[in-house]
């Protein structure tokens, strides 16, 4: 048992006595107050008549949001929808600053089985992911259910529904950092590897996605595209109102498509990475 703790141990050190993983829970718990907050105050004006479509320019009468489902749920998925980018990005840093820090040398010399050390850095990284899970998540469901009840609408947090997307919505950010620590690992660069988070998050899959609504058959491959999986675990999503025609996964098909990911980028990582000599 101690040949699997301690290397876990050692992994939660390193990344706890840094200021990486706080600094991007802060921006993180920012961010998604931010957006959950002044689009529960939108819904809520609307839903409410505090804000009339003529206000907004869109015609007379009262304001119709049955077409966005479930508001609540819609506002409480941002932590996941749009909050996943910081897990990835923690996952890549823990693992490509062991490649710029060289701190690898001294790791493998305490835990010579380089497996061992990677699946501990796992596991570390998909616990932290999960409590930048619950960072989001009191941000989108914190704010979000405040300004809601402020607007008269009912936040549904006795509602079971919206506690099993809470669920998911943890597990979800879990997974995000284990993406991460696969593409740290297939892609050492720390530069290049933020570089192509953030490019593939914020520009390419959403492009991707939006693109992938033409045709039945892109709509079919799109829904496997990381970010489409996450949407289809977690349940809910602001990306459906912009692609309202994109097929979807069931929540348990998008979980396993998004632990493949990851599991495909750790795995492809090592043998090309991981067991290279190192200084």
């Amino acid at each position: 048992m101690n040949l699997i703790l301690r290397p876990v141990a050692a992994e939660f050190s390193k990344i706890l006595t840094t200021r990486m993983w706080w600094i991007l829970a802060l921006v993180l718990f920012g961010y998604i107050t931010l957006l959950a907050g002044g689009l529960a105050a939108l819904f809520g004006g609307l839903d409410s008549g505090a804000i009339t479509p003529d206000a907004m320019n869109a015609g007379g009468g009262g304001a119709d949001l049955t077409s966005l489902g479930s508001v609540p749920l819609l506002i409480y998925s941002f932590a996941s929808s749009v909050g996943y980018v910081f897990p990835v990005l923690l996952g890549a840093l823990a693992t490509t600053g062991e490649f710029r820090h060289q701190t690898l040398t001294p790791t493998f010399l305490a835990t010579p089985k380089r497996g061992r050390v990677l699946g501990a850095k796992t596991i570390a990284l998909f616990v932290v992911g999960a409590a930048l899970g619950v960072v989001g998540l009191a941000a989108s469901v914190g704010v979000g259910a405040l300004v809601l009840g402020g607007f008269g609408v009912d936040p549904l947090l006795a509602d079971g529904e919206t506690w099993a997307l809470i669920g998911r919505t943890v597990l979800a950010m879990a997974l995000w950092a284990v993406i991460g620590v696969g593409l740290g690992v297939l892609v050492p660069s720390q530069v290049a590897s933020i570089v192509i988070v953030l490019a593939f998050t914020q520009f390419v899959e959403p492009l991707l996605r939006f693109a992938a609504t033409f045709t039945e058959v892109t709509a079919d491959i799109g829904k496997f595209l990381p970010g489409a999986a996450s949407d289809a675990l977690v349940g809910e999503s602001f990306y459906a109102l912009t692609s309202p025609g994109m097929a979807v996964l069931t929540s348990w098909q998008g979980g396993l498509v998004l632990l493949a990911y990851g599991l495909a980028a750790t795995v492809g990582g090592y043998f090309i990475s991981w067991k290279r000599d190192v200084t």
